[in-house]
């Protein structure tokens, strides 16, 4: 048995054709059955894994034409039997979707790492599912955020969210989620300890947030002239330390700022940039880690101070994503309305304006643009204003 509002018998969705290029088209929406569901999407937030899968040349260049939209927040429409028992939710409610569909049974779901379970890993050789970056080849084709309508396969990931908290908002559960899960679940940022964030982007926000909740002795932030407008909500959120990076040397900065001792958790977010993990090296306090978030575009870091590492004992890791740990507090901390976060929601397009939305996100045609969203259902028109606060 399936459960349903009244919905149309197709989807409008913008399709990444090819590199750089956008075409609306409709899509049949599937019938329900007894394990999936099906989302009117509210919003789905424009992220830098978008704007790279966009381009096509790091990623995404043999996924042929897809939906992307991986930022997902909308209502349930309709809902099978099972799938309303095993999500704890029913047809009417605001939910939050991860983007990962992992298969659940690989000794990395099992572990808790669903993240990297290769069934949803869009670099796998295999075949995989993930919201924002599966061909519309793969039936029913509605597995990407720009479209009106996505469908909740049986592998989906939700979390239910308040009636009352603005969709774009909500959707900052992503960058959010991804601070607690590097900074403090992976990073190990203690009570009292220095954060180092490089790249003030809506991640190192995010980052911001999740070293402020972690109780962190001091948050320093380093950015660029251009990050102006970042760097001022980076201070309004909670940073210590504003470092323009064109203008001083931030390792030099960092350890003035730390009488010499250096950070104990440095999160390079800057993307394309390989020298950001050079200046990480030096600027780690002993003992301390490097979490390295930021894709560098496939660009190996040259001069890696290797015996530096060693000599200070340091530590480094990749990380990609979050997982049920850190977006359940994420959602919590945007409820709580305890930080401006409706700053970070600077411009919302209609799903006709996609492509001047990825371009926003990801050329930065407005230095003012922190977290860009794409509203399916809104009409054709100027960028719409920040949401409320919550």
């Amino acid at each position: 048995m399936s459960f349903r509002t009244s919905i149309p018998e197709t989807s409008r969705a913008a399709v990444a054709k090819q590199a750089l290029t956008t075409e609306i088209q409709s899509f049949r929406i599937p019938e329900i059955g007894p394990d999936d569901g099906l989302l009117q999407v509210e919003a789905s937030a424009v992220c830098g894994t978008d704007w790279e899968i966009y381009g096509r040349k790091s990623r995404g260049g043999g996924l042929g034409p897809l939906i992307l939209g991986h930022e997902n927040v909308g209502r349930i429409v309709a809902l099978g039997e099972r799938a309303a028992e095993r999500w704890g939710v029913q047809v009417g409610d605001r939910v939050a979707v991860e983007e990962f569909l992992p298969c659940g049974t690989c000794r990395l779901c099992r572990d808790g790492n669903y993240r990297i379970c290769e069934a949803t890993d869009s670099r796998s050789a295999k075949p995989f599912l993930r919201y924002g970056s599966t061909p519309i080849s793969i039936e029913p084709a509605l597995f990407g955020g720009f479209s009106e309508y996505l469908y909740l396969h049986p592998r989906a990931i939700l979390y239910p969210i308040s009636q009352d908290l603005p969709a774009e908002l909500a959707t900052l559960f992503v960058p959010i989620s991804n601070g607690i899960r590097w900074v403090v679940q992976e990073g190990g940022l203690q009570l009292g300890q220095t954060a180092v964030i490089m790249g003030p982007g809506q991640h190192g926000l995010g980052c911001v947030v999740a070293a402020r909740e972690a109780g962190a002795g001091k948050i320093i932030v380093i950015g660029t002239a251009a990050d102006r407008d970042r760097l001022d909500l980076a201070a309004a959120l909670g940073a210590d330390h504003i470092v323009i990076a064109d203008e001083v040397n931030p390792v030099d900065v960092v350890r003035d700022l730390t009488e010499g001792r250096g950070g104990d958790v440095i999160v390079d977010l800057v993307p394309g940039v390989t020298s950001t993990v050079d200046d990480a090296v030096e600027m780690v306090a002993k003992r301390g880690h490097i979490v390295l978030a930021a894709s560098k575009h496939g660009a190996a870091v040259s001069g890696f101070a290797h015996d530096t590492v060693v000599r200070k004992e340091a530590r480094l890791m990749g990380v990609r994503g979050h997982d049920h740990r850190s977006v359940e507090p994420a959602l919590a901390i945007i409820a709580s309305g305890r930080y401006p976060l409706e700053r970070m929601c600077t411009h919302s397009f209609a799903l006709s304006d996609v492509d001047t939305a990825l371009r926003m996100a990801g050329e930065r045609t407005d230095p003012a643009a922190i977290h860009v969203s794409v509203l399916p259902s809104a009409s054709a028109s100027a960028p719409a204003p920040a949401p409320a606060a919550a």
